[in-house]
Parts: structure tokens; sequence; C-alpha cells
């Protein structure tokens, strides 16, 4: 019903294969696999990543070979993930990324992967309403690709607000149900959706659970992640302060989101796309070693979900 796989940016170190050998091994059915330009990215926590480089799919011999090598190992694409900030006030690097975001939505249809997935950006220093604006420009010609080719768009719920380079209003838009809804009044194609995590509904003091009932047409793809809100700087802080000074990302099971009514509620719903966790707990990120007890554990936590 449900397919697990894992994001592949937390293998960063290694190539395809080895990222496609390890979820073979490992009884993973899926991989979301990063597709960063190879120059001129981000270098961020958990950004550049590339284990499937876009512009070398002009190549035949090279689609043949990814679509065989996944063949082989009995794994599938669950997404293609470039996650920039497309409304960005720059706008050589705004053009930049909808453009890689354009390419990864071709290489999407190229090799059979039903959805891209990344951010819709924003303007930090901007309130919702001037990104709004902003937004529906800047995007008109990324849902038009999508269109062109049959391709959904996820987008990931993040609000992108961490460090003080993202203050104060973070760097993605798509931070609440308020906003998904202009979003997709903006653009009313089925094909734009959501690459939902509810973890980011917890530190925003939100229900994690409500929007799979009330978005259940969007969801095109999914990640579990965890979180931990830590009341006692929480109290001291206040929710006016950088996140990270009073909530730390976790491990499937190691934080605050309920995941015996968010699998309830995907059932409920019949959702029957995948499900891919995310690893970006500083806790386990040590070795290399940590990170494989990472993946390991969160896979053997979510399977007592799953059929």
């Amino acid at each position: 019903m449900l397919k697990l796989g894992f994001v592949s940016a937390i293998l960063a170190d290694f190539g395809f294969e080895h990222v496609v050998d390890f979820a073979s091994k490992h009884d993973f059915s899926c991989l979301e696999m990063m597709c960063w330009p190879t120059e001129g990215g981000e270098t961020r926590r958990y950004a550049g990543v590339t284990h499937i480089n876009v512009d070398k799919l002009h190549d035949p011999q090279q689609v043949k070979y990814i679509k065989s090598y996944l063949l082989e190992k009995r794994i599938s694409i669950s997404g293609l993930g470039y996650y920039p900030n497309p409304l960005d006030a720059d706008k050589n690097k705004s053009e930049f990324y909808v453009e890689h975001i354009k390419k990864v939505i071709r290489a999407c249809n190229t090799l059979g992967v039903p959805v891209m997935n990344t951010f819709i950006g924003r303007d930090p220093k901007k309130n919702i309403q001037d990104n709004l604006k902003i937004f529906k420009k800047v995007w008109k010609p990324i849902i038009e690709t999508a269109e062109q080719e049959g391709i959904k768009i996820g987008i990931e719920n993040c609000p992108m607000f961490f460090t003080n380079d993202e203050w104060p209003g973070g760097k993605n838009l798509a931070i609440s149900p308020a906003v998904w809804d202009r979003m997709f009044e903006t653009f009313k194609t089925p094909l734009f959706g959501l690459n939902y995590d509810p973890s980011h509904m917890i530190f925003q003091m939100m229900d994690e659970i409500r929007p799979i009932y009330d978005y259940k047409d969007r969801l095109h793809h999914i990640h579990l992640k965890d979180v931990k809100i830590y009341r006692e700087k929480l109290d001291k802080v206040g929710i006016l302060a950088n996140p990270l000074e009073y909530h730390s990302p976790k491990l499937p099971g190691l934080g605050d989101v309920r995941w015996g009514k968010f699998f309830a509620a995907l059932t409920d719903i019949r959702y029957r796309g995948p499900v891919v966790i995310e690893v970006e707990d500083k806790a386990y990120e040590g070795s290399l070693d940590d990170v494989t007890k990472a993946i390991l554990q969160s896979r053997n936590y979510i399977r007592q979900y799953l059929p």
C-alpha cells in the first residue's frame, strides 16, 4: 500500500550506485533522489547533493543505465528533489533556481518519475502578501513546464526559518494551510500539490494530522521526519526566537509527531504513494556508522505502521 523510502541527501558523500545498493540491501522500496546542480548550487546543510545529474540526461545511454540499475536492484524513485529559493531577492539567483527546477521536472518525465519535490521559496524580508504576488509571477513558467511534461510538483511545507540569515520570515512561503489555499487558488492544476512533512507543523504549534484530511487530493509525496519541542527552552526564549533555539529535528519516534494518528489518517484517505524518511537528526551525524544507524532505526520504527 505505502512504499517506504528515504531521502538520498543523508548519503551525500556517496554516488548513485551506493545509495541504490544501500536501499536495496536494507529492504526499502524507493528513494527520493537529490538533483542539485553540480555548479552554482547552495552549500547549506543537506543542500548541494547530486545523486542524479539532470544535465547529463540528454544522453540516452545514461538514461538507460539509471533505469536498468534501479530495475536490477528493485528500487523505484519516489521523486526527484531540489530545494532552492526561487523567490530569492537576487534576480540572477532566482532565475537560476527556476531554470534548474524546470530541468528537474523534465528529468522526471525522462526517467518516468511521477513527482518533482521543491520549495516555493520566499523573500524573508517581505510579508506573505507581497511574497504571494512574486510567487504568481515567478512560478507561472514552472507550472507551465509541469503541465507540459505531465509531472506533479510536491511543495514541502518547511518554513526554512532556522538561522539568522533566514530571519524574519524564512525562505519558503508554503508554511500553512492558509498559504496553501492561496497557492492552489493561484494555480488550480491538480499537478500542483504538497510534499507533506508533519514535523514542520509541530514547531509552529499547529495540528500535524488535520492537513492530511483537508488536502488529501494534494498529497503527492510524504516526508517522514520528527521534531522535538524543548519546552524549557521555549519558555525562556519565546516563540519569536529563531526556531532552532527551542526545537530540533529528530528521527521518527523520538519527537512530538503523533505517528499512530498520522498513519491512521493516511489509511483513512487511502493514500497510496511513497512515505520517505528524511534524516536530519544532528545526534546521528557523528560518523557514517551513526548515519547508517539513523536510517535503519527510522525504518524499523516506521515499519510498525506498514503492512
